[in-house]
Formats: structure tokens, C-alpha cells, sequence
């Protein structure tokens, strides 16, 4: 069997491939899957499914974070942040309240975002 015929064989030769652009859109894209797994979820009234599917989205908003350099970003790197805050307590309003229009509300907010990445590693 050939071992580069995989799905998880071409992702990983995707990532290891790509820009860190192309990276940045990579991690917008699981994360609107998961988000978009999680509105499903919790519109079929599966909120313990739909908590799993925004802890995973959390998990790629902590890694955007933690790799945003405030210093050399300046103001773009600072707007960042806060929109990332902005969904995380989004996404725990989301929880608490089971609201699935705050996962929706996150996931416009950071389509927009990943729209801009896409065209930004495009140039």
C-alpha cells in the first residue's frame, strides 16, 4: 500500500509544505470545522458533543495567541487579540447559556479573519 495515499499522509505533507501563512489558514479552516460541528451539535441538542467541538476550536484560538507578537504587529497584532478573547468568551457564553447563536457569532468573526490570512499568503 502506498503510504503517501492517505488523507493524513497528504496533510501532513501539506503542512510541512506550507508557509506560515498558508499555516495560519490551515488552523482558520480546522477551526471553522469544528465550529461549524459544534453549531450541528448543538442545535440537535447535543451540547456535550458541541462542548468537545469548541474545546478543540479553543485549543487552535490559544495557539493564534500565544503566537501573535504584540511587539512586531503593532496595532493589527493587538486587534488580533482581542478578537480571539472576543470568541473564547463567546464560545464559554456559548456553554453556559447553550446558545448556539454565540458559535455562530464567533465563527462569521473568524471567517472574516481567515478571509484576510487567505488572500495576505495568496500575495
Amino acid at each position: 500500500m502506498n503510504p503517501y495515499a492517505s488523507p493524513a499522509a497528504y496533510r501532513q505533507s501539506s503542512v510541512m509544505t506550507a508557509s506560515p501563512g498558508q499555516l495560519v489558514v490551515m488552523l482558520y479552516d480546522g477551526m471553522a470545522r469544528f465550529l461549524k460541528q459544534a453549531e450541528i451539535s448543538a442545535e440537535e441538542g447535543a451540547w456535550g458533543h458541541a462542548s468537545d467541538r469548541m474545546t478543540k476550536a479553543d485549543a487552535i484560538l490559544d495557539e493564534l495567541l500565544i503566537t501573535l507578537d504584540l511587539e512586531a504587529g503593532g496595532e493589527v497584532a493587538t486587534r488580533l487579540q482581542g478578537i480571539y478573547v472576543f470568541c473564547k468568551k463567546l464560545l464559554i457564553d456559548a456553554r453556559v447559556e447553550r446558545d448556539v447563536d454565540h458559535v455562530r457569532h464567533a465563527a462569521r468573526l473568524l471567517a472574516s479573519l481567515r478571509e484576510a490570512w487567505a488572500e495576505a499568503a495568496a500575495a
